[in-house]
Parts: structure tokens; C-alpha cells; sequence
């Protein structure tokens, strides 16, 4: 597990450091600009000519001390300042001064010539405002250049708190960011202006600090050991029953994939409660399923009722259909079944008709909509959900007292109070019935015993590390959603859980 921090808390470490432990300001800013040079070293950079544009704050320190170090190693440097002597920072005037008596002179008519590296210490991750006028033109300039560009903590003109793009901002090669990744430089655009995202301890540590609580974290390949252990003496009860509501005519193959997802993630037993028009496509498909079958036409209880008891968790929605017996049914289901519930696709789209019957639940309930769901489930526009999906998806969990994934290129998973974001998966996965799998990957894990966030948050990683082992066995182009479920055996295998 890995903690991902905005900009407000990044500073409290910082400042906690500073204060509370006694390390000086000076010192962590030679750490970090230390880390700059050995990472441009490291990446074999041209520093045939190198320029380090310097903004009036700390990040400009940074900058500052990065140009000193690099002319102390033999670099050809020219430091460059973009702002206002006034505005200076007391450690960035400090750090420019530091230059000046080295011999490194100070430009700011720099953008006549050509560089091979430009290091970008301009912004740090504090801006809130919008990038204009003069620092507009720099960056615009910057990304125009050939140079390869190496920016300090942060691209400048980045959000470190949703990774928007604030007017404008620097498209970096690499980033070297300090102590903890920041939340925007996961999130998309940030992540794309980041670059190749190198992390250095600087002596920030956040654990001497148990106090300042984080609540935003990501998954690593470690975390996968997160699955319930296996037991030696154990049978098909002991890792639970899956019921997933799921098909209507001409839509069986949603049902098909959950339901595999589902036991390929470990669960013990599978019943697939669908329209008798699904049965044979089901039962041969997966003959290691049960499926129930019900006429289509009229709402079944007895059938539904015996369904629910039976199982452990409920999956509904996969290829479901949005008819009023559907929406009777997911009504009923929503209101009176008391074990956790994944809700999906159709069942989200019934669900965003009248979103209060989620008032009346009686067990965990997990939500996964994309971003056109949510859009519905919300009554938001796309863009008000992308300005801060971290931000919609926390406050949906908490007015509905649910586990909200919000899937998108960064799924956010998150119960109100805690939030993972995910960084498995790729452009591959953007394809049909990829969401037939995730929910039987979390019905899976759900049915194992783990906890409802916990199952919805390791289902989505581990969903996108299937989708990763798919793109490099049959390439973004060419894999399907069966190719995901087809990984997830050989994800765990790796993992030797």
C-alpha cells in the first residue's frame, strides 16, 4: 500500500519536519535538489547545455541548487529566474544568491537559444491559481523545445490535488517528486504531463507524524497477498456463494463473463439467476455454474427469494435490461437483501431513476458506475464529475452511505472516509463486458470473507493487473474482455497467494 498525498498535506510533513523534528528547511531542499541531479544523471541526459528555469518560490530553490550542483559536476548551466525579486521565497533567495557567488549567472532573456535538458523549477506543487501572462508564455515556450524536460516535484501548472491542468502546463520527460507521490500527479491529465515518475525520500517521513492521517493510498503487486488465505481443510462452502442477477434476451455473454470472473477469483459457488432464454448459453458456457432461470415476464419472488437466501453476496446488473419487472426486481433486492450487494450496468441505470430507495438498504452496497452512470446517477456532466473524480466519488459514498467505484481511467473506489485510486490497467481494457468481469472479481472476493472496501479496492487492482497481463499476451488492439478473466488465474499464480 502505498499513500498518495495532496498538496496541503505534503506541506504539513514538510513543515512537521521542519518544526517538530529540527531537520532545516536548507537541508531537505539540498536532499531534493541532489535527487534532481543524479536522476538526470542517471536517465543519461544530454547536459551538453543545460537550462533550469526558477520560479520566486521554494520549488525555485530547488531549482536554484539544481543548477549550482550540476556546474559544480562540469554541466553547462544557465539558471534562469521567471517572477518577482519581491516574491522571492527566504530559501529561494538564499539558494539564488548561493548561485551568484559561484560564478552562475542569472538570465532572464533565456528563450533565444537552444538547450539539450531544461529543468523545470517554476511551480511547485502549492499552485492554486491559474497559469497566465508571462509564466503562460515560458511554458508554452518550454514545450515547444527539443530539450528533454526534467521538472522539479511537480510539472509547473499542474494541480497536485486532481491533476488538472491549471490554464497551462510543463509536458515533462521525467519527474522527480520528493518523500510521497502526489494525488495529481496519478490522476489523469496530470499523469500524462508527469512523465516517467520517479519518487525520492528527501528525510520526510510521514510516520513519525501518526497523527496527520492520509486517507487517499494505491495498490502495489505486494497488496494482491491481500486475498484471504486458502485453507488446507476447507470446501466449496468455505469460500462462499455468489448469486449474480444478471442477462436478458440477447444479452447471456454478461452474464457468462461475471460469473467466470467470479470463480476465477476463488469463490466457491456460482449461481446465475436469469431469463429462461439464457439458460442453455449459460449452462454451456460455464457448466460449473447453477443457473436459475425465471420466465422474463413477471416479477418471481418465490424463485428470487429462495436466490437471495441461498447466497452469500448478489451481484445484479450485467446485461440485466431496464424493464419495469428488472426495475421491480432490483428495487426489491436493493431494500430487503441483508448481505453485501454489487450493483452494475443495468442495475445502475434503473438505480439512477430513483436513487433514494439506497436509503432503505440493509447491507454494504457497492456501486460501479462509469463515468455515463454516474453522470445519470448524479445528475452531473462529465465534466463536473472529472474536474475531481476522487471528490465526486467520496461524496456519493458518503450521502448514500455506499462503496462508490468510480471507474475511469484512475478508478477511485472510495466509502466516504478512505479512497483508492488505481493505477492497474490500461487503454485495452476499454472494451465490452470489461465491467462484467470487475463485478465478479469483487462478488469473488467479497464471497471470500474480505470487507466490502477492502474486496471493491483489490478487485479493481487486480482486475487491471489482468487487464495488463492481457495487453502483453494479445496487445491493446487485440485483447476482449474474456481475455481479462482468462489473467486472473495466472495474476494470483504469480502472486503465490
Amino acid at each position: 500500500m502505498e499513500f498518495l498525498l495532496n498538496s496541503a498535506q505534503m506541506k504539513q510533513f514538510d513543515s512537521d519536519t521542519i518544526q517538530r523534528i529540527g531537520v532545516p528547511s536548507l537541508v531537505l531542499m539540498e536532499r531534493a535538489a541532489m535527487s534532481v541531479a543524479e536522476e538526470i544523471s542517471r536517465a543519461g541526459l544530454d547536459t551538453g547545455c543545460v537550462l533550469v528555469i526558477c520560479g520566486s518560490g521554494n520549488n525555485g530553490g530547488d531549482g536554484f541548487a539544481v543548477a549550482r550542483l550540476l556546474e559544480e559536476r562540469g554541466v553547462r548551466v544557465t539558471a534562469a529566474f521567471v517572477g518577482k525579486e519581491q516574491s522571492l521565497s527566504e530559501e529561494a533567495n538564499l539558494q539564488k544568491k548561493i548561485c551568484e557567488n559561484c560564478g552562475i549567472k542569472i538570465s532572464t532573456n533565456f528563450m533565444h537559444r537552444e538547450y539539450t535538458t531544461i529543468v523545470d523549477a517554476i511551480f511547485g506543487i502549492g499552485l492554486s491559481r491559474e497559469v497566465t501572462g508571462p509564466y503562460a508564455d515560458v511554458i508554452d515556450w518550454m514545450n515547444q523545445q527539443p530539450s528533454k524536460i526534467v521538472s522539479v516535484d511537480i510539472p509547473s501548472g499542474i494541480s497536485a490535488d486532481t491533476g488538472r491542468v491549471m490554464g497551462t502546463a510543463v509536458r515533462a520527460d521525467i519527474t522527480v517528486t520528493f518523500a510521497y507521490r502526489k494525488i495529481g500527479q496519478i490522476l489523469y491529465p496530470g499523469a500524462d504531463y508527469c512523465g516517467n515518475l520517479i519518487c525520492r525520500d528527501i528525510g520526510i517521513i510521514g510516520r513519525r507524524f501518526p497523527e496527520r492521517s492520509v486517507s487517499v493510498f494505491t495498490y502495489g503487486e505486494e497488496d494482491i497477498k491481500r486475498i484471504p488465505t486458502r485453507k488446507p481443510y476447507s470446501n466449496k462452502g468455505t469460500y462462499g456463494k455468489v448469486l449474480l442477477i444478471a442477462g436478458s434476451q440477447g444479452m447471456s455473454g454478461a452474464a457468462c463473463m461475471s460469473s467466470l470472473s467470479a470463480y476465477r477469483t476463488g469463490c466457491g459457488l456460482v449461481q446465475v439467476f436469469t431469463p429462461e432464454c439464457n439458460r442453455s448459453v449459460i449452462q454451456t458456457y460455464l457448466p460449473e455454474a447453477i443457473v436459475t432461470s425465471w420466465d422474463g415476464t413477471e416479477f418471481p419472488k418465490e424463485q428470487l427469494d429462495k436466490a437471495l437466501e441461498w447466497s452469500d453476496v448478489a451481484g445484479i446488473g450485467p446485461g440485466f435490461g431496464k424493464g419495469e419487472v428488472q426495475r421491480e426486481i432490483l428495487t426489491y433486492v436493493v431494500q430487503h437483501y441483508d448481505r453485501p450487494l454489487v450493483i452494475d450496468a443495468d442495475g445502475l441505470n434503473l438505480l439512477s431513476e430513483d436513487t433514494e430507495i439506497l436509503y432503505g438498504t440493509q447491507a454494504p452496497v457497492i456501486l460501479t458506475p462509469h463515468i455515463g452512470e454516474m453522470m445519470r446517477l448524479t445528475d452531473s456532466t462529465k465534466e463536473e464529475i472529472l474536474e475531481n473524480i476522487l471528490l465526486t466519488a467520496r461524496q456519493f459514498a458518503c450521502e448514500y452511505q455506499v462503496i462508490c467505484v468510480l471507474k475511469d481511467a484512475r478508478t477511485a473506489v472510495s466509502d466516504g472516509v478512505r479512497t483508492y485510486v488505481n493505477t492497474s490497467g490500461n487503454s485495452g481494457m476499454a472494451c465490452g463486458g470489461s465491467g462484467d468481469v470487475l463485478t465478479g472479481v469483487i462478488c469473488g472476493l467479497l464471497a471470500q470473507g474480505m470487507t466490502p472496501f477492502d474486496a471493491a479496492s483489490l478487485g479493481v487492482y487486480l482486475h487491471g493487473c489482468a487487464g495488463d497481463a492481457a495487453r502483453k499476451k494479445r496487445s491493446a488492439y487485440g485483447m476482449i474482455a474474456g481475455d481479462i478473466t482468462e489473467q486472473l488465474g495466472e495474476i494470483l499464480k504469480a502472486a503465490d497467494v
